[in-house]
């Protein structure tokens, strides 16, 4: 079973989903962050692939992203690492990433190098859905592999109905609909947009990304939601030039408290 599947099934609320980029703050720090967030309960890892143009993230993940590309961070690379570390860890992986980077490597050769070394998901926010839809489902399905869809608060319900039956791992709730980055708090207006979310009642998971930065809004995000997405933060966590193990447990901590 796809450990995506799984996890969902297991388990409905409070899911930890943390993301850091690929080959930073070290090219070679993959597998041992992985290896790490496992090791602390974290139910979930967001992989993300560096790219030169990353148009939707913020400068914090933008910077991540420059350095991994500096430190010769591939996607060659990436999967070999990943395929290194799969035999130690269970949980499920997700790449995040641009629509251009599979193109350029070969989109069914991109998938079935994915499910070759335990990809689970996949992330793309620049792939549209028809053409998802139309070119590139059955590829996946084939694969073994799921996907995920964003929403954001300017997303018509309309469409939000269509990225639930399309999406076959998780529906991606953007918080807000700026770039990524940790803002101060969850607004009122948030509330609502998570609220009318919870109001349709839809068929897949949601987690909730983009300003979820600290157990406060964690638990915010939580409640509305089968879980949250915990990206920038994390990346500033891990740029403070200190060993990874004590700072991935230092960090899980203060998001999971008192669990």
């Amino acid at each position: 079973m796809n450990r995506l599947d799984q996890l969902f099934q297991q388990k409905q609320k409070d899911i930890l989903n943390i993301y850091f980029t690929a080959g930073f703050p070290k090219l070679n720090d993959t597998a041992p962050l992985i290896e790490a967030l496992a090791a602390n309960g974290v139910d979930l890892v967001e992989i993300g692939m560096p790219y030169s143009d990353p148009l939707a993230d913020g400068p914090t993940i933008q910077d991540s992203g420059q350095k991994a590309l500096s430190n010769g961070m591939k996607l060659s690379l990436l999967f070999e690492q990943i395929a290194a570390v799969r035999s130690k860890v269970d949980i499920p992986l997700v790449l995040m990433g641009y629509f251009n980077q599979v193109m350029q490597y070969g989109e069914e050769r991109f998938f079935t190098r994915c499910a070759e070394v335990g990809v689970d998901g996949l992330i793309l926010p620049d792939l549209p859905i028809y053409e998802y839809e139309t070119l590139y489902k059955e590829m996946l399905a084939k694969a073994g592999l799921r996907i995920s869809f964003l929403i954001t608060p300017q997303t018509s319900d309309e469409r939000i109905r269509k990225i639930d039956t399309l999406s076959t791992g998780f529906v991606y709730v953007v918080s807000d609909a700026s770039i990524t980055g940790a803002k101060k708090g969850i607004s009122e207006q948030q509330i609502e947009y998570f609220e009318r979310i919870n109001a349709m009642k839809l068929s897949s998971s949601q987690l909730i990304g983009f300003g979820i930065s600290n157990q406060e809004t964690f638990d915010t995000a939580c409640h509305y939601a089968n879980g949250a997405i915990i990206g920038s933060a994390f990346i500033r966590a891990l740029n403070n030039g200190k060993p990874l193990e004590p700072t991935v447990a230092s960090f899980v901590q203060s998001i999971r408290g008192g669990e």
